[in-house]
């Protein structure tokens, strides 16, 4: 796991100059595996995790990665202790 890990700095390290693109593309992949991860579970999902996800998607409008996260996840939990 560690080598996988680090992997990817060891080869990019070597490298002076990253072109733009290639950039571009490393940024969106915290973006990307998020999405894989919430996606799956948002649309096969109950109203806990709709609610969970909309409120979510609010939160994002104005706060951070931690505010999204934290905020979702206390709808959720929430949702489905009352829920069900």
């Amino acid at each position: 796991t560690y080598l996988t890990r680090i992997g990817g700095h060891l080869v990019i390290s070597r490298f002076e100059n990253i072109h733009p693109r290639v950039e571009a593309g490393l940024n969106a992949v915290p973006a990307a595996v998020l999405t894989t991860l919430v996606a799956p579970a948002a649309l096969g999902g109950g109203p806990a995790e709709w609610a969970a996800l909309i409120v979510a998607g609010l939160v994002s409008l104005r706060g951070g990665l931690m505010a999204i996260f934290l905020a979702g996840a206390a709808v959720l939990v929430l949702a489905r202790q009352f829920v069900g």
